[in-house]
């Protein structure tokens, strides 16, 4: 039976409902990881430093377009549960243009400077020449991969988070197939990886535009829209704190590689490559679930329903702490062959590897319930105690530790540096969900 927006939320059909968000973020973190298992195995250590410089750079342009789907979907959601479809439609219809828009601009303006743009996220001469070719065929690609952000929290206010599903599995298939294609069987070396990565954005995100071109009159669907100057600015504002969290990420990315070509070189760029493609697909975990969830409580809010808002909030912190202390026991249990499958052909690097990801995995006690409190406020359109919240853990706590702890612990305070971060995040966000408590009715 389908599930809407409008049932009460149990455990189990909190799970059957966020499944296929997780599972779908999942698959689209699987772009990265597949690019690295392929370029440090086929091509070399070199080619994935120069990968992971690059991939921040293409997340802060995909940031708006998350910005504007996660930010957008809670409007449309709350609006669907205040009985506005056709206004719905509109806004919808609004966003997904507007998307598709500044991602072109932004993606003729950062493949002209891709050069500089790459010197400045930390590229050495080593380095430069991968970058330069990696860069702008992934660049080139932001319209599609904006597209595919939004449409993840779309299809679930749609309720249709099955074919989200779909869509993702189908565009991580085909990012693995032509990497394999293009690496592998034709030689393209680094711009194959790219070329890869592009076309399973495109099926992924160019394929759910005509999803929602054939909708029914009962349906979420694209329709001829306006501007709607106070909703696209309420979705910007509301959604600024996913903004926030992903340009801090990418920059905070691109401290860390600074940091570890000043302390390490180019070994200790392509240590943390691993930890992140790791990191990727945890972090997809939370992220989906925060997704899958949100318009539940957007509608739930909206409709009014503090009664269920109460017990959706309660389940998903369940849920985020049962998650937590998984992910930590299975990612040091783990660390061992996820670093030899990437750079088990170097000892020193693989030795580096391990040690330094059993200190970073020790985050994942924290940054669920970080993540969660922010995509929290978000779905109640609070966008202002959303983005303080992402400002704090992702930019201002992050970026300061790994700049101090490595004065301190030197490589090992780099590694460190997420968990301090992101337990003071914690003690931040648990002290605003009390704060705020009684405001919403949760």
């Amino acid at each position: 039976m389908k599930i809407k927006l409008s049932d009460h939320f149990t455990y189990g059909k909190l799970l059957r409902f966020t499944f296929p968000s997780v599972v779908m973020m999942v698959f689209t973190s699987l772009y990265s990881v597949v690019d690295g298992l392929f370029v440090a195995n086929l091509v070399g250590d070199l080619a994935l430093s120069a990968v992971n410089i690059i991939f921040p750079v293409a997340m802060i342009i995909g940031a708006f377009g998350f910005m504007l789907g996660t930010g957008g979907s809670a409007i449309v959601a709350r609006t669907l549960g205040e009985k506005k479809k056709e206004l719905a439609d509109r806004y919808f219809s609004m966003f997904i243009l507007c998307v598709a828009i500044l991602g072109a601009a932004l993606s003729v303006v950062c493949v002209i400077l891709v050069e500089p743009i790459s010197r400045l996220a930390g590229a050495s001469d080593l380095l430069i020449g991968d970058c330069v070719i990696y860069g702008r065929i992934l660049l080139a690609g932001s319209v599609p991969f904006m597209l595919q952000t939004s449409f993840q929290s779309f299809l679930v206010v749609a309720e249709k988070p099955h074919v989200g599903l779909m869509f993702s599995i189908a565009s991580g298939l085909t990012n693995i197939v032509l990497d394999y294609v293009f690496i592998a069987l034709f030689d393209m070396g680094i711009a194959g990886a790219g070329l890869a990565t592009v076309l399973g954005y495109c099926v992924g995100g160019l394929l759910p535009v005509a999803c929602f071109l054939r909708g029914g009159e009962k349906e979420l669907r694209l329709v001829p829209t306006a501007l709607y100057p106070k909703a696209l600015w309420d979705a910007c504002i509301n959604g600024s704190s996913e903004l926030m969290s992903n340009i801090s990420a990418s920059v905070v990315g691109i401290l860390y590689n600074i940091q570890l070509m000043r302390l390490v070189g180019e070994m200790g760029v392509a240590a943390y490559s691993v930890m992140m493609y790791v990191d990727f697909i945890f972090i997809a975990v939370f992220l989906g679930y925060s997704i899958g969830c949100a318009p539940v409580v957007s509608y739930h809010f909206g409709a009014g329903d503090s009664v269920e808002l109460k017990g959706i909030c309660r389940r998903n912190l369940m849920m985020i702490g049962i998650t937590s202390a998984a992910m930590v026991a299975v990612s040091e249990l783990a660390s061992a062959p996820l670093a030899a499958a990437f750079v088990g052909f170097d000892a020193e690097l693989y030795k580096m590897t391990v040690h330094g990801f059993r200190l970073f995995a020790l985050c994942y006690i924290f940054c669920g319930l970080n993540i969660y409190a922010s995509a929290f406020f978000t779905a109640l359109c609070n966008g202002a105690v959303s983005a303080f919240i992402s400002f704090m853990r992702s930019f201002l706590l992050r970026g300061g530790m790994v700049l101090v702890m490595p004065l301190i612990f030197g490589i090992d305070g780099i590694w460190s540096a997420v968990v301090a971060a992101e337990g003071i995040g914690a003690v931040i966000s648990v002290t605003l969900l009390l704060a705020k408590r009684k405001s919403y009715g949760y």
